[in-house]
């Protein structure tokens, strides 16, 4: 099964000049799905960790997914304001701005081991924010692991730069 026949490119979304890969058909296929959490499940077993942090809003989806299938804790990096309780932030750059990530100070145990969970990478600047998020908050962080990664971006040198080991399931 060739799973990028699942996520097909949409040009100029959300502004011209990008190409926006939807997961939606991926994720309506009870079958790719499946397959792709089974793939994302082989990639991740060279990382020695104990709990995902799923990045928001679609790493939401893969890392709880993939959590369940590997019987790993699950935590969650949402944009600001999302979180009732206690929470670390970690501000990052983008191309039109800035943004920011935080994680409930309670959800992971200071033993954590975490795997960082996203669905593309683009440029890397969510992963290497939810890297120095962790790592700030004193949480030892494995790696990451994305379903995509977009090629010309370089995201995994990005990645690669800021020390961090990353596994990428499709390249396109």
């Amino acid at each position: 099964m060739n799973l990028l026949d699942y996520l097909p490119g949409v040009p100029d979304f959300p502004k011209p000049g990008i190409l926006f890969r939807d997961i939606s058909p991926l994720l309506a296929s009870p079958i790719a799905f499946q397959e792709a959490i089974r793939q994302l499940n082989e990639l991740a077993k060279s990382f020695d960790y104990t709990h995902i942090l799923g990045i928001e809003s679609r790493g939401f989806i893969f890392g709880s997914a993939l959590a369940h299938y590997a019987h790993k804790g699950l935590a969650l990096a949402r944009k600001p304001n999302k979180l009732p309780l206690a929470s670390h932030r970690q501000t990052y750059g983008l191309e039109y701005g800035q943004d920011s990530l935080e994680f409930q100070q309670s959800a992971l145990t200071k033993d954590a081991r975490v795997l960082l969970i996203d669905d593309v990478l683009a440029t890397g600047g969510t992963l290497v924010a939810a890297h120095k998020l962790l790592k700030g908050a004193g949480f030892e962080v494995c790696g990451a692991l994305t379903l995509l990664e977009i090629a010309g971006l370089n995201g995994s040198n990005i990645l690669k730069e800021n020390g961090i080991t990353s596994r990428t399931l499709l390249v396109a």
